[in-house]
């Protein structure tokens, strides 16, 4: 009989927890209060800090960064020169609901294998993106 699923690894909600602790723990080093998001591979919300007095806007941005990150698979920072070649693409996907393509946002990758996202925002696009990846090597990945 012909198999009708496939098996989709996602990240623990420990490792998904000890992610946004690390970004948070790096934002409060440069000085700056951000949320910081995972999901699982699917998109799907898996863990969320908020430091007191981050940007109430953020909350949604760093979700959402992450969502971008997993469902496309490459940083969100990326999305300035995937736009820059099509203009078709530049003039419709920036529209897209939940589609964040300022940097901040990084698939999160075991084994070569996608198993979630992790988002970032409230500081400058780098900064953000700099607590994503302390995020990333709390778990000791890329």
């Amino acid at each position: 009989m012909k198999e009708r699923s496939v098996g989709q690894r996602v990240i623990t909600a420990e490792a998904a927890a000890a992610a946004v602790k690390a970004a948070v723990v790096r934002a409060e080093t440069l000085g700056i209060r951000v949320n910081a998001a995972v999901t699982d591979s699917s998109g799907v919300l898996a863990a969320f800090l908020r430091m007191p007095g981050a940007f109430l806007h953020s909350v949604e941005i760093a979700i959402d960064k992450a969502y971008t990150a997993a469902s496309f698979g490459f940083a969100t920072s990326r999305w300035v020169d995937v736009l820059a070649g099509d203009e078709t693409l530049r003039s419709g996907l920036p529209l897209r609901p939940r589609l964040v393509i300022i940097g901040g946002g990084l698939p999160i990758r075991e084994g070569g294998e996608l198993i979630g996202g992790i988002g970032v925002s409230g500081g400058s696009a780098e900064q953000d993106e700099e607590c994503a990846r302390a995020g990333l090597a709390a778990l000791g990945l890329e």
